[in-house]
C-alpha cells in the first residue's frame, strides 16, 4: 500500500511537480501561496504541465493499442455481431478512439454506409467522445481510481442503453438516404510492423495534442478562476447539493460548449474543490463532450430531425440520470 500510495502521489498526481511549481511561484515570481494570485498562478502552471505530460505519454501508449483497431477492422468486428452484443462492442470500441464528437461523425457515417446495425453505431457515437482511456487515467490522477472507473462505467452504460433504444425504435428510415447510398469500399488491411505502430503512435500524439492544447489552456484558466476567484456561495447556490436542479443546470451549461474532455478536467477539479457533487461535475463533462453544438449541426446533415431529437433526448436523459445517481451514491458511500 505504501508503494501504491507513493506511485499514485509521484506518478499520477505528480507531487514532485507541485513542489517544483511552488518553488517557482514563491522564489522566482515572488508570490505568496496564501494569496489568490499566487494560488491561481500555481494552479495554472501545475495543471497545464501535468496534463500535457500525462496526455502525451498516455496517448502514445493508447494509440499503439489503437493501431490494432483501424476503422476497417472495427467495421468487420461490429458487422459480425448482432443484438446487444453489438451495442456493447460498439461502446467498448468507442473507448479506444480518442475522437471529439465532431471527428467521430465521419466514422459513424462509414459504419452506417457499411451496413452495420444502427444501434451499435450510435453506441459507438455516444461513447467515443464521452469516454476514453486517456481521460480515465487523467481522472484517476485528479480524483482517484474510484471516480475514474465510475466515469468510464457510467459512460459505457449510457452508450449501450442509448444504442439499444435506437435499435428497438427501428429508425433506419430516419438516416439520410445518401448515407445508405455511399459505396463502402473494401480496404485491404496491411499488417503493421512494430516500427509502423510506434510511428503511428507518434503521429497520433502530435495530431491530438495540436487539437486539444488550446482547450486545455482555456479549461485550466477557467479552473484557476473558479478555484481561487469565484465565491463559494455562488457555486453552492447554483451547483451545490442544496439545489435540486444542479445536475440539470450543469448538463445544459455543458452542451453549448465545444471542448475536448481534457479541457473539462481542470474545470471539474475546481468545481469539486468548491463543494460541487461529483455527479453534477460528471454530468457537465459528459454534456460538453457528447452533445456540443458543432457536432449536433454535423449530425443533423446525416440524420433526420426525429432521429437527431431521439439521440439528444436519450443522451441528455442518460447523463442526467447518471449525475443524480452518482450524487446519491457519493452522498452514501464516497
Amino acid at each position: 500500500m505504501n508503494i501504491f500510495s507513493w506511485l499514485n502521489a509521484q506518478v499520477l498526481k505528480m507531487k514532485w511537480l507541485w513542489d517544483l511549481v511552488e518553488i517557482l511561484v514563491v522564489k522566482v515570481f515572488k508570490l505568496s501561496m496564501d494569496t489568490r494570485i499566487g494560488e491561481s498562478v500555481h494552479f495554472f502552471i501545475y495543471d497545464v504541465i501535468k496534463i500535457f505530460i500525462l496526455l502525451s505519454v498516455m496517448i502514445f501508449f493508447i494509440s499503439y493499442i489503437q493501431s490494432y483497431f483501424p476503422p476497417e477492422r472495427t467495421k468487420k468486428l461490429l458487422g459480425g455481431i448482432k443484438g446487444i452484443k453489438g451495442n456493447i462492442l460498439g461502446a467498448l470500441l468507442g473507448i479506444l478512439t480518442p475522437f471529439c464528437s465532431c471527428s467521430s461523425i465521419p466514422i459513424f457515417i462509414g459504419f452506417v454506409s457499411a451496413g452495420l446495425p444502427l444501434g451499435a453505431t450510435f453506441s459507438f457515437l455516444i461513447s467515443s467522445p464521452m469516454v476514453d482511456l486517456a481521460a480515465f487515467l487523467l481522472l484517476m490522477s485528479t480524483f482517484g481510481a474510484k471516480i475514474g472507473i465510475i466515469y468510464v462505467a457510467t459512460g459505457v452504460i449510457v452508450a449501450i442503453i442509448g444504442g439499444v433504444i435506437i435499435e428497438m425504435l427501428d429508425m433506419k428510415k430516419h438516416v439520410e438516404s445518401y448515407v445508405w447510398g455511399m459505396e463502402a469500399a473494401e480496404v485491404e488491411l496491411e499488417e503493421m510492423s512494430y516500427k509502423d505502430r510506434i510511428d503511428f503512435a507518434k503521429v497520433q500524439v502530435k495530431d491530438i495534442f495540436s487539437r486539444v492544447w488550446v482547450y486545455i489552456l482555456i479549461g485550466v484558466g477557467i479552473g484557476a478562476g473558479i478555484h481561487n476567484w469565484l465565491p463559494q456561495s455562488i457555486i453552492e447556490k447554483t451547483l451545490g447539493s442544496g439545489n435540486p436542479f444542479s445536475v440539470l443546470i450543469a448538463t445544459f451549461i455543458g452542451i453549448p460548449i465545444y471542448a475536448d474532455i481534457f479541457g473539462t478536467i481542470p474545470i471539474a477539479e475546481a468545481l469539486v474543490a468548491k463543494g460541487v457533487g461529483i455527479g453534477t461535475v460528471i454530468s457537465f463533462m459528459m454534456g460538453v463532450t457528447t452533445m456540443s453544438i458543432p457536432s449536433l449541426v454535423m449530425l443533423s446533415k446525416v440524420v433526420k430531425p426525429k432521429l437527431l431529437a431521439t439521440f439528444i433526448a436519450i443522451a441528455a436523459i442518460g447523463i442526467i440520470i447518471v449525475g443524480y445517481g452518482l450524487n446519491f451514491i457519493s452522498f452514501l458511500f464516497i
